[in-house]
């Protein structure tokens, strides 16, 4: 029986083993297997789970809340959890200001004004704010930081942007009281600095339930006098002018009527007018203003909203 070959066929004639130049020609002449006969190839799929983060609510808000305290009861927290509010109202005072000009009858009261750094005041603010603009620049604000989170970064209102917009000193005396005014005090403030009876002074607090006054009742008692009044009638219109005017503008409160007769004290000596800081004391005052406004039951905004929209 012949000899059975090693791919099971048999053959008499011996075995021989194929040369270098057959092999090479096998390799050319094999047959090369069709794509599409051939199985996919099967690569390591991700889980989208593993690879991307997840995130619950609005894109950009919390994630860790221990940094900034105070974010539970700020605005944004609720938004970020569906809630929101409306615009807010706003407190501004820009048409009250043309009830009180200075023209040529008043020209001893506008030179003082002048003098105290504080007249560019009476032409810059805005007789109409944005309440939606306003109020999204509230949603920004962050109390700890004192600066508006914008999508880009962190942004906020320096001296120089007081300077540049409204005109006023930045540098000087910084302004402070120490403790709350009583009514008692602010009535004797307002019978010695503005020369009102002890009775005038009693009733416009009462009525205010506070001790301040109403920039109406300031009007109507000195909007009248002239160079033409006694001296101390233009001394007391001075300082009346000068309450009105950081009432509807710098220390613009929530009142929306009213001005607080601390202030009144600055004016004491009218030729120290000009050395306060009252660009820095109007920042400060904005900055509280917006800090309060971001708590979520708050509905109002004070302070000088002309510096906030004109940034």
């Amino acid at each position: 029986m012949p000899p059975r070959t090693r791919g099971g066929y048999t053959s008499s004639a011996p075995r021989r083993r194929p040369t270098r130049s057959e092999r090479r020609r096998r390799v050319q002449l094999r047959e090369v297997e069709p794509a599409a006969d051939r199985d996919p190839v099967e690569h390591p799929q991700h889980d989208r789970d593993e690879t991307e983060e997840v995130f619950e609510g609005a894109p950009g808000g919390p994630i860790d809340r221990c940094i900034l305290r105070s974010f539970d009861k700020h605005i944004a927290a609720k938004i970020w959890v569906g809630e929101d509010r409306a615009p807010l109202k706003l407190v501004n005072h820009g048409a009250k200001l043309q009830l009180w000009e200075l023209g040529m009858e008043r020209s001893r009261i506008y030179e003082t004004v002048h003098r105290s750094g504080l007249a560019p005041l009476t032409s810059c603010s805005h007789r109409v704010a944005s309440r939606p603009m306003l109020s999204a620049f509230c949603e920004r604000w962050q109390p700890e930081t004192t600066t508006f989170h914008m999508p880009f970064g962190e942004m906020t209102i320096t001296l120089d942007d007081v300077a540049s917009i409204l005109h006023i000193p930045v540098t000087g005396s910084m302004i402070s009281f120490s403790q709350p005014l009583h009514a008692d005090d602010a009535n004797a403030l307002l019978v010695e600095l503005l020369g009102t009876t002890d009775v005038e002074a009693s009733r416009e607090t009462e009525q205010c339930r506070s001790p301040s006054v109403r920039l109406l009742w300031l009007r109507d008692h000195f909007s009248t006098i002239t160079d033409a009044s006694s001296d101390d009638d233009i001394v007391f219109a001075t300082r009346a002018f000068l309450l009105h005017l950081v009432g509807c503008t710098l220390f613009a409160d929530k009142s929306a009527t009213s001005v607080a007769v601390v202030y009144l004290e600055l004016f004491r000596d009218l030729s120290m007018v000009g050395s306060y800081a009252w660009g820095a004391a109007c920042l400060a005052y904005l900055y509280r203003q917006l800090s309060i406004a971001t708590r979520f039951e708050v509905r109002q905004l004070g302070g000088y909203l002309t510096l906030l929209q004109d940034l």
